[in-house]
């Protein structure tokens, strides 16, 4: 079997617990993980100032792939440019068309209402994104801390991060694979 591929989306002004949990439980599961910041970028600054050093840019990424998942952390500020980005719409798109698993946390799946992704789909957010997502009823909302329907994975926030990153393992490579990455994470069941 070939080896699974995620690609992380790392815009500046994204939640750095997010992306770095999500990366490590990834990578913990022998995923491949491609960390994507913007182009021209070598650091890219996160929502709580932590600084990280994507393996590349977007532009680049998007060359690499096809992926098995795409992963949307949260943070307000990288959320809205993730929004406002036609390479992220185009990324995006391009997985949703070949049912490719989406996985997005927090305010995240903001960003999937903004490109028309996954609509009709079971989602969860942060709870301060709840009305933005239930709007124009494009989603139906859970209080879930982890929701997957179909190719989309959802999740409320940082407290819920091992649970996201598990779920996409879960997803991708199976249940005892997860629990295998689960076991020496010594978290609380």
């Amino acid at each position: 079997m070939a080896s699974k591929k995620a690609l992380l989306l790392l815009p500046p002004g994204v939640e750095e617990m997010e992306a770095v949990i999500s990366a490590d439980i990834l990578r913990r599961a022998g995923i491949k993980v491609t960390i994507a910041g913007p182009p021209g970028k070598d650091r890219v600054q996160c929502s709580r100032d932590v600084v990280i050093c994507p393996d590349t840019n977007m532009e680049n990424a998007q060359k690499e792939g096809p992926y098995d998942v795409v992963v949307i952390p949260g943070g307000n500020l990288g959320v809205q440019t993730m929004s406002e980005c036609p390479l992220v719409k185009a990324i995006l798109k391009e997985q949703d068309s070949k049912k490719g698993l989406i996985a997005a946390i927090c305010a995240g799946p903001t960003v999937l209402l903004a490109h028309g992704i996954g609509f009709g789909s079971k989602v969860t957010s942060h709870p301060l994104h709840k009305e933005k997502m239930m709007a124009g009823g494009h989603f139906k909302y859970s209080d879930n801390r982890v929701e997957k329907d179909g190719h989309i994975l959802t999740s409320q926030g940082a407290g819920s991060c091992f649970e996201f990153g598990l779920g996409i393992v879960e997803t991708l490579l199976g249940k005892e694979a997860a629990n295998q990455v689960k076991a020496p994470l010594v978290l609380k069941s």
